[in-house]
């Protein structure tokens, strides 16, 4: 949604990227990824953030060969890097009764651990020549299909939401310490979908859902119990959905959160949003 108002075409994803295509931008995420490499790996063929970020240098060096080091290095800077991380390291590690991490460190210690790994991998892009940077924190997690399925009631999980939150503040700290030059020359919003999300869940009527505690495709509780299967049907008016399966948002949602974050107010994108970022003349140190 948002390279769509910035004018982009559809971006490939980094193994399916080639020639002059990578000039308008790639898209390295991967399903289950997180910013801890041992996050996912139930999902044996997840790339972490680590890697993503050795697969944009691997792209640094293709284009450069062809255009020139100065070229490449005014094209970065001008670039909007998006990055999205931390939900996985919550859902598929944290959550996870197959996993040690949750005896080895309380909640404020993992949203330390997180953060600190997650700070020098956003300072990593910034040495490659990242200058332009939308970060997305964390949303409700504690409302979605698969944690509300666990609930008796259904209803959403404070103790999950109360454990992702440490996660938000320190980014939204983070942030304002590269802004404050300690990344002279960069440029770092937040974009605050918990805010977003709950202000759907909230008004959900007014924004046209009409199911807010389901996915549209899903089998058992909430539909969450089991994440939608190759040829299960889903709801045929996934548009009146919050919630497309046990995980993840209807497009319809994302069409909304897109849009907030490209040209909405300070509540829900700051210090500026993407399009202001867009505008933002920046000159690579």
């Amino acid at each position: 949604m948002v390279a769509e108002q910035l004018g982009l075409p559809l971006i490939p994803a980094y193994s399916g990227a080639s020639g002059d295509q990578v000039l308008n931008g790639v898209n390295y995420a991967s399903a289950a990824a997180g910013i801890l490499d041992i996050t996912g790996r139930n999902f044996v063929g997840r790339i972490p953030f680590d890697q993503q970020i050795r697969n944009f240098q691997n792209t640094l060096d293709q284009i450069t060969n062809n255009l020139g080091a100065d070229d490449v290095a005014r094209q970065v800077g001008r670039s909007i890097f998006f990055v999205g991380m931390g939900s996985n390291d919550y859902l598929n590690n944290y959550l996870m009764p197959n996993y040690p991490t949750r005896n080895q460190y309380n909640g404020r210690q993992y949203a330390d651990l997180l953060t600190q790994e997650y700070s020098r991998q956003l300072t990593t892009l910034y040495n490659l020549g990242a200058r332009k940077f939308v970060i997305a924190g964390l949303g409700e997690m504690g409302c979605i299909p698969s944690i509300l399925a666990q609930s008796p009631a259904g209803h959403c999980s404070d103790s999950v939401n109360q454990l992702v939150q440490p996660f938000n503040e320190n980014v939204k700290a983070m942030l304002s310490n590269f802004n404050a030059n300690q990344l002279p020359g960069a440029k770092f919003i937040f974009i605050d979908v918990a805010r977003m999300f709950r202000e759907i869940l909230t008004n959900s009527p007014a924004y046209g859902f009409s199911v807010i505690n389901r996915g549209c495709c899903g089998i058992g509780r909430n539909r969450g119990q089991i994440t939608c299967l190759p040829f299960q049907t889903p709801c045929t008016n996934r548009e009146q959905y919050v919630f497309w399966d046990a995980f993840h948002p209807t497009e319809a949602v994302n069409v909304l959160m897109g849009r907030k974050a490209f040209n909405g107010d300070l509540s829900m994108v700051y210090p500026m949003n993407i399009e202001q970022l867009a505008n933002l003349d920046i000159v690579s140190n």
